[in-house]
């Protein structure tokens, strides 16, 4: 009986290693080249932000290219600019720089930046209706309506997903990435 009850979980544990070891396999193949030291959180959130694009089914209405804005102020950097032309799929990524008040459209993805999550309610009503996946840093985020909302924990970039906020905007979040998060807000 108690071997019975260990297996599945312990099967499941597995599974999650497995997907999580070719999702990390998929984040080093894809980070940019060149980075520097200075900021090596947000060179491994960089390459989430690619691999969440690559992860999430995009309308065909979408057309060729992702636009990938940073709203507010840019903790990325020059990390971000090598995401500049990368394929995601049959389309490519363009990186736009968006300052707090500006107008969003034509973003596909959006990241919130710390500075302007005090306003995230606004934001998230201005985006409401549009094909824009949303995602953020900051405590609390996915709980408050973003899809996708990025953390450290142990030295390790973590993840939690929205699945209400990435379907109101119409856009699915592919199974693997949802295995790989720290939790699922259904």
């Amino acid at each position: 009986m108690g071997f019975e009850r260990w297996w599945p979980s312990a099967a499941k544990d597995w599974q999650r290693r497995a997907v999580a070891g070719l999702l990390g396999l998929a984040l080093y193949c894809h980070a940019p080249l060149g980075y520097p030291q200075s900021k090596p959180e947000y060179q491994l959130k960089t390459a989430f932000l690619y691999n969440f694009a690559l992860f999430t089914e995009w309308p065909a209405a979408t057309g060729r290219s992702l636009n990938l804005c940073i709203y507010g102020a840019d903790p990325f950097g020059e990390e971000l600019d090598a995401l500049q032309g990368k394929p995601v799929g049959e389309r490519v990524l363009a990186v736009r720089r968006i300052a707090a008040g500006e107008s969003l459209a034509g973003c596909q993805i959006v990241f919130i930046s710390a500075s302007e999550i005090s306003s995230l309610s606004i934001v998230l009503e201005r985006l409401n209706g549009s094909t824009v996946l949303t995602v953020a840093d900051s405590p609390g985020a996915a709980r408050r309506g973003v899809a996708l909302n990025m953390a450290v924990a142990q030295n390790k970039v973590t993840f939690e997903a929205n699945l209400l906020a990435a379907r109101g905007a119409r856009v699915n979040l592919s199974s693997k990435l949802l295995r790989l998060a720290t939790q699922v807000i259904q």
